[in-house]
């Protein structure tokens, strides 16, 4: 069972990635994987049972238990496996581009791509990262993490470029990328995905490097200094500061 991404920045190249090495031996793992992951999305996790998930992997409903505990263990599995594959795209990306800007362009345009050439995953993705109690919480903040990183050695490269300002508050810039993206990709799931989500590419990279403001004049007059807030937590002080 393999998995197959697209990505055209950085990514440009179809890979078959082995779900994990269980699948080299035994595709069962993998049809159950993607299988539960169709259900989930259809289903919604909570009103899924193990007998969906195996006749949609065309399996006994024993054999999931096999390769999982329960149907929390196969959304478990899900997000570690399908986390250390996204990533290790988001960073080949990354790594490939010249320059900051083209580096945040790379990350953004891969992220949507991947989401968008999978539909499901974008749905239980999403839906897990709006719920009160997440069965997969541990691997959903690995990958705020590491998607956190990212951003965070393109920002100091923009800032070493000077094309990205030095007195950004790198918390905010992690929370304002990230979670930016993610109500794109919602959006695009609520107009039930009726337009590419990569075309949303350029347009974010823009808002993120631009910003609002109506040019020079406006922020001149608008924009307050920034100035250290001692009491904010050390994330969300201006990275400048911080470094000093």
């Amino acid at each position: 069972m393999f998995i197959h991404y697209w990505c055209a920045s950085g990514c440009a190249r179809r890979e078959e990635v082995a779900i994990s090495t269980k699948v080299r031996s035994n595709d069962k793992y993998g049809r159950i994987l993607e299988s539960a992951v169709k259900v989930f999305a259809v289903q919604g996790f909570h009103q899924a049972t193990i007998s969906q998930i195996a006749k949609e992997a065309g399996v006994a409903d024993g054999t999931i238990y096999l390769y999982f505990k329960n149907k929390d263990d196969i959304l478990v599995h899900f997000f570690s496996v399908r986390a250390r594959q996204v990533f290790d795209r988001f960073r080949e990306a990354v790594d490939q581009a010249q320059g900051a800007i083209e580096q945040l362009r790379a990350l953004i345009r891969c992220q949507l791509e991947a989401f968008g050439r999978d539909r499901d995953m974008a749905v239980v993705y999403q839906a897990e990262m709006h719920s009160s109690s997440r069965v997969a919480e541990a691997q959903i903040r690995e990958m705020a993490r590491s998607y956190g990183e990212l951003v965070s050695q393109i920002v100091e490269k923009g800032q070493e470029e000077g094309c990205m300002r030095r007195d950004l508050f790198m918390g905010l810039v992690k929370r304002f990328i990230l979670g930016t993206v993610h109500e794109v990709i919602g959006t695009w799931l609520h107009s039930g995905a009726s337009y590419e989500l990569a075309s949303m590419a350029d347009p974010l990279v823009e808002l993120f490097i631009r910003g609002i403001g109506g040019g020079q004049a406006a922020a001149e007059t608008h924009i307050r200094p920034v100035v250290a807030q001692t009491s904010a937590p050390s994330d969300l002080q201006p990275h400048h500061k911080r470094r000093a």
